[in-house]
């Protein structure tokens, strides 16, 4: 959307399908003149978009990318950020775990997201800074076999990323834009909440990214790391860090104390309930949670114990087999839902997060990049479905309400 006092709020074009860049286009002129006329009909609007592979390799050629330049000028539109953890097929095929795929480790992740960083400094307006999210490095389950199965990953993602911050810092340094790679924890991911992201900075990433940035660029140590913390930042995606059950006030805090940056926030919401120990009762959660599993994304579940531990189950059905669990008091579980709703039937939804983390960022602004990403509206259950423009729509305006502050 327009750029707000406290940032620029849009939304990520993944809600969307087409894999390849005709498709995603013609899905992009049907619904973002409607969506633009209900949300900023006189202002600049922005777009978060997002390109799967094929798509990258098609606009990437001149002719397309200045058709698009035409586009987004005519449509008084603008690209700020790029979504660029989905690789491959996102909609109409079962994405679960292979939304990871290829992972950091892989040099088509690599090539996938320099392609994406060149794309978006030929669409960026001048003076604007850009960010495109990424996978946390990887998927646990693929490389937890062993701790040095996990550390070979860790260190191979990381080298691999280092490829992209050197791309990126030689841009910046010719007179290109500032953009930075905005990592994204998730469950299950190899980085999946606030200490193992901080973790991974300071014991993987800048250990191993220093020396490379200061013998490309012969810069001290302090400039090798300024370098580093300017072109990876973090992509603070609300209903992931709500899945971990961390207070945004907290996470933010920590990230401030350790000086790392926020590249991107994006609105989300996932599901959650307390888990009654009434039998009947818990039924009902249940079936209710049930609606929800449908086959094509991965709803990782995290449940809290009555003594505060956390247990993690790798997707819905997995923690629907544990259902009569008793010593388990609470559920979230990893499935976008419509921001502007707090309450589901009997379930609930993490939109106090998203408050509070929005309420933060109207006191003191901590990125500049804000993104609705409620990307499921295929798979909610039927009651929960919109026409597509009407539903982005309803999602930015209540969010600029409460950018705002404007009485609900």
């Amino acid at each position: 959307m327009m750029h707000t006092p406290v940032g620029h709020l849009t939304y990520c074009t993944n809600i969307h399908p087409g894999e390849s860049w005709g498709d995603h286009f013609a899905q992009l002129k049907k619904y973002i003149p409607a969506i633009k006329q209900q949300v900023a009909p006189d202002q600049p609007f922005g777009i978060g978009l997002r390109l799967a592979n094929t798509a990258s390799l098609e606009l990437s050629k001149e002719a397309s990318l200045q058709a698009f330049r035409q586009w987004l000028q005519q449509e008084n539109c603008y690209v700020f950020t790029m979504n660029g953890f989905p690789y491959g097929g996102f909609h109409d095929v079962v994405v679960k775990d292979q939304v990871h795929a290829p992972d950091w480790t892989s040099a088509d992740r690599v090539a996938y997201t320099i392609r994406l960083f060149r794309i978006l400094a030929a669409l960026l307006p001048a003076g604007m800074e850009g960010g495109i999210s990424t996978s946390p490095l990887s998927y646990k389950y693929w490389c937890n076999r062993c701790e040095e199965e996990k550390n070979a990953a860790t260190e191979s993602a990381t080298l691999n990323m280092l490829l992209v911050v050197e791309q990126l810092a030689r841009i910046h340094r010719s007179g290109g834009p500032l953009m930075h790679l905005d990592v994204e924890p998730e469950p299950d991911g190899l980085l999946e909440n606030t200490s193992e992201y901080i973790s991974w900075y300071f014991e993987d990433l800048l250990p191993k990214g220093i020396p490379f940035i200061k013998d490309k660029f012969n810069v001290d140590d302090q400039a090798a790391a300024d370098i580093i913390k300017s072109h990876v930042q973090l992509c603070y995606d609300v209903c992931h860090f709500a899945l971990e059950y961390e207070a945004p006030e907290r996470v933010l805090e920590r990230l401030q104390h350790h000086g790392l940056k926020v590249g991107k926030l994006q609105i989300s919401a996932a599901l959650k309930a307390d888990i009654p120990t009434d039998t009947t009762t818990r039924n009902e959660v249940m079936n209710a949670f049930r609606k929800f599993n449908e086959p094509t994304y991965l709803h990782q579940v995290i449940g809290r114990k009555d003594n505060g531990d956390l247990i993690h189950y790798p997707d819905l059905p997995e923690a629907l087999a544990d259902a009569d669990n008793t010593a388990v008091i609470e559920w979230r579980s990893h499935f976008h839902v419509p921001v502007f709703l707090d309450k589901f039937g009997v379930l609930q939804s993490t939109q106090e997060d998203i408050k509070q983390v929005l309420a933060l960022q109207r006191q003191q602004p901590f990125t500049a990049h804000l993104e609705v990403e409620t990307y499921t509206w295929d798979v909610l259950p039927p009651a929960l479905k919109q026409e597509m423009s009407l539903s982005v729509s309803r999602e930015l305006n209540w969010c600029l309400r409460q950018l705002l502050a404007i009485s609900m």
